[in-house]
């Protein structure tokens, strides 16, 4: 990657999509995107209302039931996504840039983890757009059965400002191969790439009304779960918006998917490749500026190496990088909003009050930005709030542990159940742990290793279905029993 500072990008489009026009909110409302990095405002983007709602929506059923999309031949459906990836391929360097900008992650990460990972998401699922099919059943008497796979219908989806472009690809893309249409609602803090991404689609060909964007803060959310036109709701972010959601549905019964958060534990045992095992929990607490649902926040490490690993993750932690995000060499940028410094400050307090052992960082970066330090806590306990909580931040919890038996049973001892992972040469420890750990993903000596086939989603309050891998596509599908007598 080049080590010259990457320019800013140009903002195209702050409008939002509604059946293939660009346009305003009815209410002729708008709201400032702001830079994490400076504290100043990039854009003013529309503010929707229920009535921008309900036109996004008709439009996506009109697009459904009666336009060209419901009609399209499968493969020509995969045809159009593997073209809106080639222009995102195209276009990628100005689409990580849109992307820092936004929300402020470094760059190196934009161009190298969130884009090509977007891109390989939709290429995945333009695979499997004409592989959807049915079974035939042998049934008693003289029937034949056979069931089909039908796309679910309108599909809102509402992302977060974490993985912005990511976010879009992995709803869309299940959503598209399937021949439903969509209405999303970008996080209010990062609408900016979901808009140039859905510029894109336009220009890859896909028809009016398939997709539609529609900007807002909580209320635009609520006015798309309860919409009687939509069929079902795709949902990233925290729990509590997740059970206000679920209230929402009942009176339609819309299915619902739901990936939330996580208080990871990442397991090192004393046997583990020391160094790797740093490397890993620098890279799966740190990412994205600790802003990962997934992130390996409680770091259990076996007695014996205690003291001498904690040495060595505090020595690397205090090697990234903090700054300006355009600058390639930059390895943490800031959080993405006031909200979230504040609240990451709070439980770094909170951490000390309750009597966590602070080895580096814990304060703010710089004059201005949302930056905090990379911090380390030793001498944590499981009853602490930074060990119970989801800070969502650059904030690492310690904790020691004595064996296998008693680790077990401290990393199931949350209310989450995302992630974890663990650090062993043997492999029959880390099958076990992997077998009895409540989480939906277990990654054994790494971190953070995501694929479009490998399916990701939570047990316990980190969420209900799954996301990615081919069961993904049952997120946005309805099995349909046909029965024929032959008499």
């Amino acid at each position: 990657m080049a080590s010259t500072k990457v320019a800013a990008p140009t903002i195209r489009q702050t409008n939002m999509l509604i059946g293939g026009k660009w346009q305003e909110s009815l209410g002729g409302k708008r709201f400032p995107t702001v830079n994490p990095v400076n504290e100043k405002v990039i854009a003013d983007v529309p503010d929707g209302n229920e009535a921008d709602v309900d036109a996004a929506v008709k439009a996506a059923r009109t697009a459904f039931e009666s336009g060209p999309w419901n009609k399209m031949d499968a493969r020509d459906r995969g045809r159009l996504m593997n073209k809106l990836a080639d222009l995102m391929e195209t276009n990628l360097d100005e689409l990580a840039a849109l992307e820092t900008l936004d929300n402020g992650k470094p760059i190196r990460d934009s161009k190298t983890a969130d884009l090509p990972l977007a891109i390989d998401c939709l290429r995945y699922y333009a695979g499997w757009a004409d592989k959807l099919s049915g079974d035939t059943i042998p049934i008693r008497g003289n029937y034949f059965c056979y069931t089909r796979r039908e796309p679910v219908g309108v599909a809102g989806q509402i992302i977060p400002w974490n993985f912005p472009i990511l976010m879009a690809a992995w709803k869309w893309g299940p959503a598209l191969a399937a021949g439903c249409t969509i209405v999303m609602k970008p996080a209010e803090q990062t609408p900016l790439t979901c808009l140039r991404m859905a510029e894109l689609a336009q220009e890859a060909g896909i028809p009016d009304g398939v997709i539609n964007v529609v900007t807002g803060y909580g209320q635009t959310g609520a006015a798309i779960v309860k919409h009687p036109g939509v069929d079902k709701i795709a949902f990233t972010g925290h729990y509590e918006t997740a059970q206000k959601i679920m209230v929402d549905a009942a009176g339609t019964l819309k299915r619902l998917t739901f990936e939330l958060g996580g208080k990871s534990p990442n397991v090192v045992f004393a046997d583990a490749d020391l160094d790797a095992a740093v490397a890993g929990a620098e890279f799966g607490l740190f990412f994205n500026q600790g802003q990962c649902c997934c992130a390996g926040s409680r770091l259990f490490v076996e007695q014996p190496i205690y003291d001498k690993f904690v040495d060595k993750l505090v020595a690397r932690a205090k090697t990234r990088k903090l700054g300006d995000p355009f600058d390639p060499k930059t390895t943490q940028g800031p959080q993405v909003d006031s909200d979230q410094f504040q609240k990451i400050m709070s439980y770094i307090d909170k951490g000390k009050t309750e009597g966590a052992h602070c080895l580096t960082g814990g304060t703010r970066f710089g004059d201005e930005g949302f930056f905090i330090e990379p911090t380390v806590f030793a001498n944590v306990t499981d009853n602490m709030s930074i060990a119970r909580d989801e800070i969502f931040g650059p904030v690492l919890s310690v904790l020691p542990f004595k064996n296998a038996d008693e680790i077990i049973e401290r990393a199931n001892s949350t209310y989450y159940g995302l992630a974890a992972a663990v650090w062993t040469r043997d492999v029959a420890k880390a099958h076990k742990f992997a077998a009895s750990v409540r989480a939906g993903t277990v990654w054994v000596n790494c971190y953070d290793v995501f694929d479009a086939a490998a399916p990701f989603g939570g047990f316990k309050m980190s969420g209900m279905g799954r996301e990615c891998g081919e069961i993904g596509l049952s997120n946005y599908t309805e099995l349909k029993t046909v029965t024929m007598s032959l008499t």
